[in-house]
């Protein structure tokens, strides 16, 4: 099962339509991290330490950190935003099935999914 972690500002219509679609996924607020003002990158680290990855509409800060740590991350979903939530956690999760026909693993990569 693939693991996912979404930062704080991921909606939570989201997670429920991605754990419909079977996926296990962690949030800020469950993991007790909300309302902190926990840089990007410490937020990074714990998707990391948790074998986890990070799922974000973050996209510009996140892409940022990808290219500064040099891929040392269990991996970055960038995500538009899309108030038709049931429609991104369907496009991140064709993503990732995609991704996943090519590769094992998502350590490192940054895979960016549009609203389209």
């Amino acid at each position: 099962m693939i693991r996912l972690y979404t930062n704080e500002n991921f909606p939570k219509e989201t997670v429920i339509a991605l754990r419909t679609l079977g996926y296990d996924v962690l949030t800020v607020q469950e993991a007790g991290n909300a309302h902190q003002r926990i840089p990007d990158d410490e937020v990074l680290a714990f998707a990391k330490q948790t074998k986890r990855i990070l799922v974000t509409i973050n996209r510009k800060d996140f892409m940022l950190l990808h290219k500064k740590l040099h891929g040392n991350h269990s991996g970055i979903i960038v995500c538009t935003e899309d108030i038709d939530f049931k429609r991104l956690a369907s496009n991140i999760d064709k993503a990732l099935k995609d991704f996943f026909r090519s590769a094992a693993t998502l350590d490192g990569q940054l895979l960016k999914v549009y609203k389209g």
